[in-house]
């Protein structure tokens, strides 16, 4: 991060000295007491089973120069030094913003680009990072730093040195996006889809969840430029808000980022990247080595926020061809030697997404090898989650998916659409949880078959996907 004296960080945060020395230096923020170095600032915050007060005499110890808390916090040998604040978390969020504002007042060239949407943030992120990587030093979110906590520490990562600065933003209500643009306003906003990914927060309907993803554009910094998706009307629809330029991107026609004479090969997209922006035109051979035809949106994004910030067309296709994904259990694809290739996209999961993944497994799977489903439930989606599910086992039966297994109570609608939709003897298999899920698939897998492993975080299944991986431990990431 750019050094600031624990006075600045008060002055920003409204947070009153408690026993520390004002001109003491911070060279780093953390809310991990086990990633404290000397010069760190510790931010104590209340967790689902401790509050990081517990752990502020240990930060100190470990060379923490202050603690950021809510309360005096105390050691074993009494007060220990600190900023006081209301609330921790939301100074955390003002100390990262008066970080960002430093840097761009500084004498470096620091461009942020910001991510959003229902499906593909994380991986655009990773494409974005590695793609702008080629240019400058950049920093971006490990994992998917992406709410009130997250960005701002990776905003806290940045420093004088940094060229791009990638932020991937998500929501989960209405008022998400405002407050994480608050802390790192964007100059270029990018918007992949708006889909059906935490839609019993957004209000119910996919108008709500628009209105919601739409803060990303509205946060922008005066002149800043939307990178948004020509294929969807809604997010097509949010130009009219952004206060500067718009670029679009997509296989519309009038996508002035675009992808022509698409194929798939073994499940991987090959395109020529065509563009056609102001200052910038050409067209480039693009070979994903990503897999599934939905990653073609995600790189169109990468390749339209990257020619904004100054990038050559060549330069941009050479880039996305050697780009990787990089957060786990993201469509994570896994040779083992017993001739099983495991798909772990287990990470997350809402209809859109889960459409695109069983569709890459139909791909992959074809012309002579048997596809394997194992589906868990998809939360967060309100009212919309019996027929939600419901659809991904029709979608299931009609992709000619040869085994589901459903896993947990919470999924079984998927069981029932799939039999609605004519499924019938040991097509679908339904499993209480991944226990059985995992005993169930050493009895029945066999050489050749492609398993996608697929549900929301919180339902647990990427416990089964690194299960089934570690079976295959001497196989090869392809």
């Amino acid at each position: 991060m750019t050094t600031m004296t624990v006075d600045q960080v008060a002055a920003a945060t409204g947070g009153q000295l408690f026993h520390v020395d004002g001109t003491t230096a911070v060279t780093s923020v953390v809310t991990d007491s086990r990633e404290v170095g000397p010069g760190s600032l510790f931010v104590a915050l209340a967790g689902d089973v401790s509050h990081g007060l517990d752990h502020a005499a240990g930060a100190v110890a470990a060379g923490a120069v202050a603690v950021l808390a809510d309360r005096e916090p105390h050691g074993p040998d009494g007060p220990l030094p600190a900023v006081l604040v209301a609330d921790a978390a939301l100074a955390l969020g003002l100390t990262a913003r008066a970080a960002l504002a430093r840097l761009r007042d500084g004498p470096g060239d620091l461009g942020v680009v910001a991510v959003t949407g229902s499906v593909g943030k994380t991986t655009t992120k990773d494409l974005l990072a590695q793609v702008l990587g080629t240019a400058g030093p950049t920093v971006a979110p490990v994992r998917s730093f992406n709410n009130e906590i997250g960005l701002p520490l990776t905003v806290l990562h940045a420093q004088q040195t940094t060229r791009y600065l990638v932020l991937e933003m998500g929501a989960s209500a209405p008022g998400d996006l405002d407050y994480l643009t608050g802390i790192a306003p964007p100059d270029v906003a990018v918007v992949l889809a708006v889909g059906h990914a935490h839609l019993g927060g957004f209000g119910g309907t996919l108008d709500d969840v628009a209105r919601a993803k739409s803060e990303l554009v509205t946060g922008l910094r005066p002149g800043g430029t939307a990178v948004l998706n020509a294929d969807d009307p809604r997010v097509a629809a949010m130009a009219g808000l952004a206060p500067g330029p718009v670029v679009r991107f997509g296989l519309s026609p009038g996508a002035c980022v675009r992808a022509t004479d698409l194929r798939l090969d073994h499940g991987r997209a090959v395109f020529t990247l065509a563009v056609d922006l102001p200052g910038t035109t050409g067209s480039a051979p693009v070979r994903l080595r990503l897999v599934g035809e939905h990653h073609v949106h995600n790189a169109l994004a990468t390749a339209a926020a990257a020619l904004v910030m100054g990038l050559g067309v060549d330069e941009v296709a050479a880039a996305l061809s050697t780009a990787q994904i990089c957060s786990p259990h993201r469509m994570h694809v896994v040779d083992r030697p017993d001739g099983v290739t495991i798909v772990d996209d287990s990470y997350n999961a809402n209809p859109d997404s889960m459409r695109a993944a069983l569709k890459a497994l139909a791909v992959l799977s074809r012309p002579d090898r048997r596809s394997v489903a194992v589906l868990g439930e998809m939360l967060e989606l309100g009212e919309a989650s019996l027929m939600a599910h419901d659809g991904i086992g029709r979608l299931a039966v009609r992709l000619d998916i040869a085994l589901t297994v459903v896993v947990g109570a919470g999924a079984h609608p998927i069981a029932t659409g799939a039999a609605h939709e004519g499924s019938w003897g040991e097509e679908v298999v339904q499993v209480d949880d991944v226990d059985a899920a995992a005993d169930h698939l050493a009895a029945v897998l066999r050489p050749g078959d492609v398993v996608l492993v697929k549900s929301s975080y919180g339902a647990g299944l990427w416990r089964l996907a690194d299960l089934l991986v570690a079976g295959g431990q001497d196989g090869v990431q392809r």
